[in-house]
């Protein structure tokens, strides 16, 4: 197994390079979409998390008790989110078999424990505005050539990085790495 690693922070002309490498996704495609995203987030993990820190230290500094109690609300939820999908087979098979509405779940619950604690707007701005924004340029940016090549050596296990393990937590590379498994199966056949 490989050893995990960060990716490079990409350049800013890769990142954002204007209209041309941007293109509002399919909507009738959801694995289209789903692979677009899955692709853009392994990619652009390291800027993805630049813009989040830079976001939070913002949010951070105009509110710090605020922002610790949504940091340790949401963390608390997704750990406890992770740890019931691997030790409740009913949470695992829903896991599996909807991955986005698990998604939803968590963070639906972690905006009600929020709310209960009065710093839903520090939720709303330091946690929604960078996944939100993380989203959207994973969406609506087109891979090019080098990002869907690291994608394959990522889904075949010959690189591994956190956003692939957070990923791979949360059942969003399954159908990749089923993809490749049947690739090299009848490859090997040949």
């Amino acid at each position: 197994m490989a050893k995990v690693e960060l990716t490079p922070l990409r350049p800013w002309d890769d990142f954002f390079p204007g209209s041309e490498r941007f293109a509002k996704p399919d909507g009738k495609d959801l694995v289209k979409w789903n692979n677009r995203v899955v692709s853009n987030l392994l990619y652009y993990q390291t800027n993805y998390l630049a813009l989040a820190v830079a976001v939070f230290l913002v949010v951070g500094f105009l509110n710090p008790l605020g922002m610790f109690t949504a940091m340790a609300v949401v963390s608390g939820v997704f750990l406890a989110s992770l740890w019931a999908g691997d030790n409740r087979a009913v949470i695992s098979n829903f896991k599996r078999n909807n991955p986005t509405a698990f998604l939803i779940a968590v963070m639906v619950a972690s905006y009600m424990l929020i709310s209960m604690l009065g710093s839903v707007m520090v939720f709303m701005t330091a946690i929604t505005l960078p996944l939100a924004l993380i989203f959207a340029h994973a969406s609506f940016r087109l891979r090019n050539m080098k990002n869907k090549l690291e994608n394959k050596i990522e889904g075949a296990g010959l690189k591994r990085s956190p956003m692939g393990i957070l990923l791979e937590a949360l059942g969003q590379q399954e159908e990749n790495f089923q993809k490749i498994h049947s690739f090299l199966e009848g490859k090997l056949k040949e």
